[in-house]
């Protein structure tokens, strides 16, 4: 499928088969047998976001920065986390990070708000 090679660094089944579909005529059924068998192959790799399934041609970690005060999620590339994959006892191809915390945005209004305690 040329489509996966034109592929953006993380892309969902619907997106792809979007782009397939200018080319070709194929179901997103397809599409999702298609990225199930690369995934075993280890050729596609998939991670959750936002309780949808994305996936990559690269090995790319995926990383998210959520605020636990209004719920924002920030995606973050993360250039130096790479110890983790040392730390494995084993091969990694790639990993999905949660940080939980609050953002600057929020910090700012709890600390204008004297009655609440970080």
């Amino acid at each position: 499928m040329d489509s996966l090679n034109a592929a953006d660094a993380f892309f969902t089944a619907e997106e792809l088969a979007s782009k397939a579909q200018k080319t070709s005529r194929i179901g997103i059924a397809t599409v999702y047998r298609f990225l199930k068998r690369r995934e075993r192959s280890g050729k596609v790799h998939s991670y959750l976001c936002g309780r949808r399934r994305l996936y990559s041609v690269k090995e790319d970690s995926h990383c998210h920065f959520t605020c636990s005060k209004c719920g924002r999620v920030e995606h973050l590339k993360l250039s130096k986390i790479d110890f983790i994959k040392d730390a494995a006892n084993g091969k990694v191809c790639h990993f999905q990070l949660d940080i939980v915390g609050i953002c600057n945005r929020c910090l700012k209004q709890l600390n204008n708000d004297r009655s609440y305690k970080l």
